[in-house]
């Protein structure tokens, strides 16, 4: 923070500490119960799930606890990113804890202590303790480890063994959620009748003429939109939009850059690094004392930046390279040479295909439609389009590129093997088979075991504290003279260079506005009860090297919906409507063909013709996948026409010239399970949306993170 800042912080503290002591003598405790009349006990409820409050002190414990055991296990605390996920996790703890548990125990579902017993040691083994329990040597599980382990357990530290009863509890009501969830999914049916539709709607096909008038070419202009209609479009469709809790700013921002003089002083400061790390006696060491971002010694050709890549053919050991610059960020290196390392690192992307259940037949449904895909990359296809047509992971949006990894366990162990095992790049041959599915695969950087041993010195540019004090200044001068969103909009008028922004509907609890990735402090003043639309924030906010001053400019309430909270969605509607009326009026007076009647409507009225279409996966050309149009067309008889009909996106008269009738099947298995799997997959999540809605869960943890 800056100097001016902390010297405003540091002034009234004694008295404010006197002022403080003295109220917690006269309240006493309550107030740390959340039962203090002075501040009001509703005041420290972060939330309420079905009908349970949630009090601050209750969830900031068991926050505590969490963050212990984090940086138990990674021997460091949470970053601000990190922070928030733990908060989460204890969060998701409650709703499991009281609204799916009020779920379960209606329907009386338990684990008992033999399933639990089993789950850890006995026949089925939870796959959370087989991945703890893994044998180095072999890379499998070893019931070995969990007996010696048990055994140990009351010998252990009191943490540990507090850690152990907890990973028995969730691993408990992992067990139960899957029972419900399974439960859910036996109750999944789909009828012969619904099985034979969709195969209709996949496999019958007809040709058709029609004249489609898009909304869009009435223009906006010409159709007048007014409140009321506004407010009785809203009133009719009410369902359709829910209220949520949101804020709107504006903001001033006044960026921190280093100046001519910082600049000059940190290329001297490079400088002297670079004479100094030549000379070190222990140049990884000393490399790594001095560096604002760390870096391994030994550094495989992979992980190497690639702006050093294209000058590593001309290093000698012992030479000093750079700086070479990555954003703020500039490096200098001393070479070392290089080191066969244990370990090999490659590259590669692949396209998983998962089968819908653990059947023979569900296998081989997967498994001949990733033989298909891998036949169609041989044939010319793009590996990247169809992995993000078909992939069924999180890779699939990146063209399934798995980025580099390691031969140490870190994938699968059939896929490891098979892809260690291949040398090269390319398209694997063959689908590989994993728990997971099916895979094409292709390797895009071949297996390699060479490391570089290079002393990075990574040093990032920063402003110095008297250019951070001088454009504070400039901001705290700022949100004084300008302390509303009327003051701050006159300014910005008179002065080009301040740069303003706009973030809409925030929610409750987001930690990011913009590209402002911390930024939960200004969302808290934006939420805040005292804040009121047009107030600017008085506080300076400091933000990824940038000064903040905020304006609330809009907000929307969960409980009361209004027009303005929806109005260019409603607007867009309304107008569609009145387009809609216009269009249909004046082609319902219009007699002829359908060339006749676009000529007499005029310009706007298009004559389009489609081959083939399916009702499953039909596009009428300019109009597009309207499903609306697709229905009505596909229930033409042939030869005829419609009358004026609304489609999504515009207004229609459609003849059916001739259709295709898909035969008769005796057995829609396929079809069948095609409905059953994508319904099978929505499962969980309908499951807990349906279970958030009932246990009408209130969140406020806003209001204090």
């Amino acid at each position: 923070m800056a100097l001016i800042t902390k010297i405003r912080e540091k002034s009234g503290v004694a008295a404010a500490a006197i002022a403080i002591s003295l109220v917690l003598f006269l309240i006493g405790s309550d107030i740390f119960q959340g039962k203090s009349s002075l501040f009001g006990g509703s005041s420290q409820e972060v939330g309420n799930i079905a009908g349970e409050s949630i009090l601050i002190q209750d969830f900031q414990k068991k926050v505590e606890e969490a963050t212990a055991n984090y940086t138990a296990q990674t021997g460091k605390g949470p970053s601000e990113q990190e922070a928030t996920m733990i908060r989460d996790q204890v969060w998701n703890q409650y709703v499991l804890d009281i609204a799916y548990k009020k779920e379960f125990d209606a329907l009386g579902l338990r684990v008992s202590e033999e399933e639990l017993i089993d789950m850890v040691q006995g026949n089925y083994i939870h796959p959370s303790v087989r991945q703890q329990f893994t044998n180095p040597q072999t890379g499998q599980f070893d019931k070995s480890f969990v007996i010696q382990f048990l055994k140990n357990l009351k010998t252990m530290p009191a943490q540990q063994q507090q850690g152990w009863a907890s990973f028995e509890k969730s691993i408990a009501q992992d067990r139960i959620r899957a029972k419900y969830e399974n439960l859910m999914r036996m109750s999944n049916y789909v009828t012969q009748a619904d099985a034979a539709k969709e195969y209709q709607a996949q496999t019958s096909k007809f040709n058709a003429r029609f004249l489609y008038v898009p909304f869009f070419s009435v223009s906006d202009s010409t159709v007048k939109v007014t409140d009321s209609q506004l407010e009785d479009y809203l009133a009719k469709h009410k369902d359709q939009y829910k209220g949520t809790n949101t804020r709107s700013i504006q903001y001033a921002t006044f960026p921190v850059i280093p100046t001519k003089q910082d600049t000059a002083e940190f290329y001297s400061q490079i400088k002297k690094l670079a004479k100094d790390l030549a000379v070190a006696p222990n140049d990884s060491a000393f490399a790594m004392l001095n560096s604002d971002v760390r870096t391994p010694y030994l550094l495989p050709y992979a992980e190497i930046p690639e702006v050093v890549k294209t000058q590593l053919g001309t290093f000698q050991v012992g030479g000093i390279y750079g700086p070479f610059k990555e954003g703020l960020t500039y490096s200098i290196y001393k070479y070392g040479g290089v080191k066969k390392d244990s370990l090999f690192t490659m590259r590669a992307s692949h396209i998983l295909i998962a089968p819908a259940n653990k059947s023979d037949s569900a296998k081989a449904q997967a498994r001949q439609r990733a033989e298909a895909i891998l036949t169609q990359v041989k044939g010319g296809g793009s590996f990247e389009t169809l992995a993000q047509m078909n992939g069924m992971d999180g890779t699939a949006q990146n063209g399934g590129d798995l980025g580099y990894f390691k031969n140490n366990g870190s994938m699968v162990k059939s896929f490891e093997k098979e892809l260690f095992g291949y040398n090269g790049v390319g398209l694997m041959p063959s689908v590989i088979e994993t728990d997971f599915g099916f895979h094409v695969v292709k390797v895009t950087d071949a297996k390699t075991n060479t490391s570089y041993k290079l002393a990075a010195i990574n040093k990032t540019i920063a402003p110095s504290q008297a250019t951070l004090d001088k454009i504070f200044t400039q901001a705290d001068a700022f949100a004084n003279a300008n302390g509303t969103q009327a003051a701050f909009e006159v300014a910005i008028k008179k002065d080009k260079n301040i740069i303003m922004m706009r973030a809409e509907r925030l929610l409750e609890n987001s930690s990011a506005i913009n590209n402002l990735s911390n930024a939960r402090e200004i969302v808290r003043w934006a939420f805040d009860d005292n804040t009121s639309i047009g107030d600017g924030s008085k506080k300076v906010f400091e933000q990824d090297n940038q000064y903040i001053v905020a304006y609330l400019t809009g907000k929307t309430e969960k409980e009361n919906v209004k027009v303005n909270d929806f109005r260019e969605e409603l607007t867009a509607m309304v107008r569609n409507q009145m387009k809609c009326e216009q269009i249909s009026t004046k082609l319902a007076g219009i007699k002829g063909t359908l060339e006749q009647i676009a000529q007499k409507y005029g310009a706007g009225a298009l004559v389009e013709s489609v081959q083939d279409i399916t009702l499953s996966a039909g596009m009428l050309n300019t109009a597009g996948p309207d499903a609306i149009a697709l229905g009505r067309i596909a229930g033409l008889k042939n030869g005829k026409r419609s009358s004026v009909f609304v489609g999504e996106n515009g207004v229609f008269i459609a003849e059916k010239t001739n259709s295709m009738e898909a035969p008769a099947l005796a057995d829609y298995s396929v079809y069948k399970n095609q409905i059953q799997s994508m319904n099978l997959q929505r499962t969980s999540f309908y499951i807990n949306e349906a279970i958030k809605e009932n246990a009408k869960i209130e969140d406020k943890r806003y209001k204090f993170y």
